[in-house]
């Protein structure tokens, strides 16, 4: 006789039918991260693209900040076996003081549009890891809030050099008030570089939300509703509210800048100097004839100059001009702590990273920036124990070759 079919019945069905997770959330995510590209596309998801994209882009075709990148690409690390690699003491020296590892949070504007938290977020984070952040002029946090926020942490200033000088002493004392030691003065934003990915969002600051955005903006509900129920953005460090990106950029940055306005701020600030955007070597040695005590070599991310010169390329020669006494740092295409290790090995102090950790903080507040602290640590001591090395001061250029690059276009 053959067997009837029938219909299973819906409790029948459930037996076989596993139970259904409940859904991860980006911190659940971001603590499952592996790597900073994860982040990336963690922070990709949350924040609207025209967000993402005001951070992961670059000036015009973005040449420089893929060249900046590719450069660690070609570095090739050399190994030593049979060491005693037991303990690792990751820990570098900067102006004298212990930090955690040879790496500083550099200074971002608008971080606020990023994640709500903002750079106290970030501050409390760098505290925490034993690293320097340094606040930026175009913060949306006051610089007293950040010292609030992060009382024990190593917090830094930057400044442009500002067509008022008046307003350049109020900024210092500010910054002077707030505890901060080490100004950081950007001297490659003559005039601002023409980001295209901004320029195709029709980007402002704050954002502006246009009715064809509004689908794009419901995606984002966590972004969306930081940006709808917290203050609205404003230049807290520099003063004024927030606008047009190029219209300020006409109105702060002074094409007209030269050496004697370096100088000039030497004079006027007591605590360490830094010098980031340098990409010249002759440029350096004029810094270093100035007295200033630390040059950041930087493409400023690939936001400015397309075609500039590639940071990790030019880090060796720099170092033999200025001697081993100037503090040289390495700003641009770190990706990782292994980036670190290399660029520590080519005669750099330490490694300035932005896009990084505002990855983490786009998609988790400060616990995102946290998670790419601790994951830049474990790279960077991982690479040490791997190639035979116990601590910072053992990295050499003997640990690492660099392969020529590809003829580019």
């Amino acid at each position: 006789m053959a067997t009837q079919r029938r219909l299973p019945k819906v409790s029948e069905l459930m037996e076989f039918v596993p139970g259904v997770p409940s859904l991860p959330t980006n911190r659940n995510a971001v603590a499952r991260a592996g790597d900073l590209a994860d982040l990336r596309r963690i922070a990709k998801r949350r924040a609207p693209a025209m967000v993402f994209d005001y951070v992961d882009g670059a000036a015009e075709q973005e040449r420089s900040a893929d060249r900046a990148r590719e450069a660690f690409d070609r570095v090739t690390f050399r190994p030593r076996v049979l060491r005693n690699v037991g303990q690792i003491d990751p820990s570098a020296e900067i102006f004298g003081r212990k930090v955690g590892m040879p790496l500083v949070l550099g200074p971002t504007g608008f971080t606020r549009m990023m994640h709500q938290a903002g750079e106290s977020a970030v501050a409390v984070a760098a505290q925490k890891a034993g690293v320097p952040y340094a606040l930026s002029t175009m913060g949306t946090t006051s610089a007293r809030d950040v010292r609030d926020a992060a009382p024990t942490g190593w917090n830094w200033f930057q400044m442009y050099v500002l067509k008022q000088r008046e307003v350049i002493m109020e900024r210092l004392s500010m910054a002077q008030d707030s505890g901060m030691d080490v100004l950081v003065v950007t001297v490659d934003t003559a005039v601002a570089g023409n980001r295209l990915r901004d320029v195709r969002h029709g980007m402002t600051i704050p954002p502006t939300i246009r009715w064809s955005q509004i689908p794009a903006m419901a995606t984002h509900p966590a972004w969306l509703a930081d940006f709808l129920t917290t203050e609205p953005l404003a230049f807290t460090t520099a003063g004024g509210d927030a606008n047009n990106i190029a219209d300020i950029a006409k109105s702060m940055f002074d094409p007209t800048v030269n050496f004697d306005d370096l100088a000039w701020m030497r004079d006027k600030w007591n605590g360490k100097l830094v010098i980031k955007g340098v990409q010249d070597v002759t440029d350096a040695q004029k810094l270093a004839e100035i007295g200033v005590d630390g040059i950041v070599i930087s493409c400023h991310g690939g936001r400015q100059l397309d075609r500039a010169p590639v940071p990790l390329e030019t880090l060796p020669e720099m170092r033999a001009s200025v001697g081993d006494d100037m503090h040289l740092f390495l700003d641009g295409g770190v990706r990782s702590g292994s980036d670190v290790a290399a660029a520590v090995a080519l005669g750099a102090d330490a490694c300035f990273v932005g896009r990084a950790y505002l990855y983490g903080l786009m998609a988790a507040g400060q616990f995102g920036v946290e998670k790419m602290l601790s994951l830049f640590h474990d790279e960077y001591v991982r690479t040490l124990a791997l190639l035979g090395l116990t601590s910072t001061d053992q990295l050499t250029i003997e640990a690492v070759k660099v392969r020529d690059a590809a003829v580019r276009s």
